[in-house]
């Protein structure tokens, strides 16, 4: 019997420790989002404290994303992951100590904030260094899958470990977890120097130098800004579907906002594991660009139907959804891999992370607005539109 493409990367030791390093330190993280929004409303009662929560996520993804991508290719990418992990484990023993204090909470958010876009370039361009280029696809798959699977079971076990373990506990659980990721990333062997740090003279230049050089590569190559224009856009899409979901639970589904996780959150992040297993096994040869058409005209469609869906038709237009975004995600983030140098990889996932998060605060704030004075039926289907005929394009007009 044939060995499957996900079974021949998770053979490849030092990409299995890599995914159990990721997939740790992801539900780590996320469960810290989580926890953290439930911890500052229980201690203040108020929609405003947990804003303040959310902008200490994103602000240092604005201020610093672009300037670790910089360091993460100058200096090691193990070391990185390592030092990024324990000092996460660090200050969340902090957040123990100090949890019932809003201030706290938030300068220890924003820190946490601040290891982690160091963390982001360091990891994902680790992947093409550890698998041969045939393997790229399904390794990202198996990346998407503990990406949106970290976050599904995060969200099952924010709610239980607050209740079993309480505030206090619950932040020492995740330092466990994120030494647990640390003690992974401590099995990765690898051979190639890149890691160690620059090439070819590169450590000689400055900041602003390799900010420009990589800005200019993806600028010139236009796969590379293709596909992070597509990675932006998918984070965006995302975030939009969670500011407008509570409104569209009560508009349209006539359900309560805490059923709708469990009917559209849950069935998504399946989705996107089944979507990137099924990339994996079936399409593992067929043309990048051609899947990546197919998962924006579908994410089109689907989001064009959510308007009419009842809870049923909710939840398998939400796994559509989420094979929807595997089908642009895998790709994309292959893609890039594949045509970025070791040098510049780091830069590039710094550059994603900082313009997904300047990108996200209007769009949001609009769509918010737009939702309240149009209603959320109107504004699904308008961004229906618009991504249905991008896919549209990319798929019958595009070269």
């Amino acid at each position: 019997m044939k060995e499957s493409a996900l079974y021949k990367v998770l053979s490849v030791k030092p990409f299995l420790f890599l995914w159990l390093a990721e997939v740790f330190s992801q539900i780590a993280m996320n469960m810290i989002n989580f926890v953290l929004i439930i911890v500052a409303f229980n201690l203040t009662q108020s929609s405003t404290a947990v804003s303040g929560i959310v902008l200490s996520f994103t602000i240092p993804a604005i201020l610093f994303g672009v300037l670790a991508g910089v360091y993460t290719d100058r200096w090691n990418k193990k070391k990185i992951l390592f030092i990024t992990n324990i000092i996460r484990a660090i200050l969340l023993v902090f957040l123990m100590m100090w949890h019932q204090n809003l201030f706290a909470i938030y300068a220890l958010s924003f820190a946490v904030s601040i290891a982690t876009q160091f963390f982001i370039p360091a990891e994902t361009p680790m992947i093409p260094l550890l698998v041969r280029k045939e393997f790229l696809l399904s390794a990202n798959a198996l990346f998407g899958m503990g990406l949106y699977g970290s976050i599904l079971i995060a969200y099952a076990l924010s709610g239980p470990v607050l209740i079993f373990l309480g505030d206090s506990h619950t932040f020492g659980f995740l330092a466990v977890l994120f030494l647990t990721a640390s003690f992974f990333v401590t099995l990765i062997r690898y051979k190639n120097a890149v890691l160690d740090g620059p090439r070819n003279g590169a450590g000689e230049l400055t900041i602003i130098g390799e900010i420009k050089n990589a800005a200019h590569l993806i600028a010139k190559t236009g796969k590379v800004f293709h596909s992070l224009f597509l990675l932006i856009m998918v984070q965006l899409l995302i975030l939009i579907l969670a500011v407008i979901g509570p409104g569209f639970a009560q508009q349209i589904l006539g359900i309560t906002v805490k059923e709708f996780p469990a009917l559209f959150v849950t069935p998504a992040a399946i989705g996107m594991v089944v979507g990137a297993v099924v990339l994996s096994h079936f399409f593992h040869n067929h043309p990048k660009d051609k899947m990546v058409s197919v998962g924006i005209a579908l994410s089109g469609i689907v989001m064009f139907l959510l308007p009419y869906s009842s809870r049923i038709s909710l939840v398998l237009a939400a796994f559509l959804l989420g094979v929807a975004n595997a089908l642009i995600f895998v790709p994309s983030n292959t893609i890039v891999q594949e045509e970025t140098s070791d040098e510049l990889r780091g830069k590039i996932y710094g550059f994603l992370n900082t313009m997904v998060a300047m990108c996200s605060i209007i769009p949001v704030i609009m769509v918010g607005r737009l939702a309240d004075t149009f209603g959320v039926a109107s504004v699904l289907t308008g961004i229906a539109i618009v991504i249905f005929l991008i896919g549209a394009y990319r798929l019958f007009f595009r070269r």
